[in-house]
């Protein structure tokens, strides 16, 4: 049995405890958190909950630490900080940041001979995965990603942090027409603001400065400033009521050309839809966290991406069954 530790229970983290029950080589070993243990109730019976400053202390209890932080301010100080001590998997998805946080990562993990595998997910993640593939095959092409319509945890995030928020949600939405030009083989050069918009739901603090809570957003770097934003402020009975759910979901092609002068034509094309995100993001993760726990059996240590591990070492079954019944 794997034993899972989680570092964090809100979405993310009831959706991996969720998803260990639908792995039969895993055991959910204990939660961590930054508020009074006593305080957070899990689905699990008779697992411990720890206050995250008591980790160390349980190292030696688990084979892989999911961190289900978020990407603002949380994984780019914990993930480095528990490779030191834990085999660790995280969801970081700031884009642009992720070669650094790499190269954090990957020097904590080699140190302590650990392994660390970040960005796991579908984007970063599976989509990732998919753009990779989609160059390998058609190396004289363009790729497209869209993403939504739905809820971004990572952005949602983004938004709570800013300064007079109380709650919020995002919804990420593809533009329908440059959607449909890509399908169509057309091949557009579309810029970041023509293939998304992004919608705001806010709940303000009371007394809350609004126009300067709408600038931050609309502002914020790797976030929202380079995208079309519309930012509603409505009441935490409406967000309740209207934006409980957390659906998501996307798209990710590749058209490319081949043959005699590039005759012929040719759209690659995956796509998800998702009714919970922090669901789906969780059973990837237990995926990889797998993979992170053979990865080390062997020896193996440092920080890796979802490029660097052999789809083999997600699944449950032996190389036998997969060839038998998968290949």
């Amino acid at each position: 049995m794997i034993r899972i530790g989680i570092l964090g229970y809100g979405n993310l983290g009831r959706g991996v405890e969720y998803a260990i029950r639908q792995n039969d080589d895993m055991q959910l070993a204990a939660v961590f958190t930054r508020r009074d243990p006593a305080s957070v109730k899990i689905v699990t019976e008779n697992v411990p909950v720890y206050s995250v400053k008591d980790a160390a202390a349980h190292a030696s209890e688990i084979d892989v630490l999911i961190l289900c932080g978020g990407s603002a301010n949380d994984l780019p100080v914990q993930t480095p900080e528990f490779a030191k001590l834990f085999n660790v998997i995280d969801s970081f998805d700031t884009h642009a940041k992720i070669p650094s946080h790499f190269e954090n990562v990957d020097k904590a993990a080699k140190e302590s001979g650990k392994v660390g595998i970040i960005s796991i997910g579908w984007d970063p993640g599976l989509f990732s995965l998919m753009r990779m593939l989609g160059n390998a095959v058609l190396p004289e092409g363009a790729d497209y990603t869209f993403w939504g319509k739905g809820v971004s945890q990572g952005h949602s995030d983004a938004v709570r942090r800013v300064k007079g928020v109380k709650n919020a949600k995002q919804y990420t939405i593809p533009v329908e027409s440059a959607l449909e030009r890509v399908r169509k083989g057309e091949n557009p050069e579309l810029t970041t603001r023509e293939k998304h918009t992004r919608e705001c739901f806010v709940v303000p603090e009371e007394g809350a400065d609004l126009a300067q809570i709408e600038h931050d957003i609309k502002t914020m770097p790797n976030y929202f400033s380079d995208y079309d934003t519309t930012v509603h402020f409505i009441t935490e009975e409406e967000l309740r009521r209207d934006h409980s759910g957390i659906p998501h979901g996307g798209f990710v092609i590749r058209s490319g050309k081949t043959g005699d002068n590039g005759a012929n034509s040719h759209v690659m094309e995956f796509s998800l839809k998702l009714d919970s995100n922090p669901e789906f993001t969780s059973s990837v993760l237990l995926a990889y966290a797998r993979a992170a726990y053979r990865l080390s059996s062997e020896g193996v240590s440092g920080c890796k991406t979802i490029f660097d591990i052999p789809p083999a070492y997600l699944c449950r079954q032996s190389g036998e069954e997969l060839r038998a019944h998968m290949l």
